[in-house]
């Protein structure tokens, strides 16, 4: 429990190194990360910028047509493929630069 919400499941994702909590609120989902080895993505990320909100994540349909939309259009990407995040879901990052600074996540579930 964090922040009077309820989560629906911790899931440790090996690939990323990193320990997942989806709190429910509405319609949407806060995602808690926790680095599980100081050299993961998450780890080096808060050495670098603090605690703090990481990135935002925003559910597609199709994601395999957004990266090529998004590719197309010369938005640099950090994966031009999908690959698995917590839960299940698809997923692909948008490159900060091509974001005004924001690392923006697309997530695409069943």
């Amino acid at each position: 429990e964090a922040m009077g919400l309820k989560s629906v499941g911790v899931e440790e994702v090996a690939e990323q190194k990193v320990r997942v909590a989806f709190l429910p609120l509405g319609e949407a989902e806060i995602e808690l990360l926790e680095s599980t080895s100081p050299d993961g993505p998450v780890a080096k990320y808060i050495e670098k910028n603090g605690e703090g909100i990481q990135h935002l994540a925003l559910r597609v349909d199709n994601l395999e047509a957004a990266l090529a939309e998004l590719k197309a259009q010369g938005v640099r990407l950090i994966d031009e493929k999908p690959r698995y995040g917590a839960g299940g879901a698809k997923i692909a990052f948008v490159h900060p630069r091509s974001t005004g600074g924001v690392l923006l996540e697309l997530s695409e579930r069943d």
